[in-house]
């Protein structure tokens, strides 16, 4: 069973996310900072890095750029209510983001993408 680590600061949206990937097939590791999710990296293996970017204290992108530094092989996507352009996901994707999930998302692109991503 892959293992999906969840990262957001609100915890209704890490309830929905893990419940959605568990119906999916998927364990489900919550974290609630990106301190907290850089800790849980170093003890846990997981396969995918779900990540919100706008956290209080370190932001999603200081812990992407951190886990791509000591575990350039981990697949992150970001989860985010901030839409971007085209030109800006080809730039994190050439950078090591695996995907770009808008938020809300319904069950099914969140699962799709995840599958996606995963057979990589």
């Amino acid at each position: 069973m892959k293992k999906i680590m969840v990262v957001d600061n609100e915890p209704d949206i890490v309830d929905l996310t893990r419940t959605v990937l568990e119906i999916g097939g998927y364990e489900v590791v919550p974290a609630y900072s990106g301190e907290e999710c850089l800790d849980k990296i170093e003890n846990t293996d997981v396969d995918l890095v779900l990540l919100d970017i706008m956290m209080p204290g370190m932001s999603g992108w200081d812990v992407f750029n951190r886990i791509k530094k000591s575990h350039d092989d981990l697949k992150v996507a970001f989860m985010s209510v901030l839409e971007i352009s085209e030109k800006r996901k080809e730039t994190l994707l050439s950078e090591g983001l695996s995907d770009y999930i808008l938020k809300p998302f319904d069950k099914d692109t969140l699962l799709n993408t995840v599958d996606r991503i995963l057979q990589d």
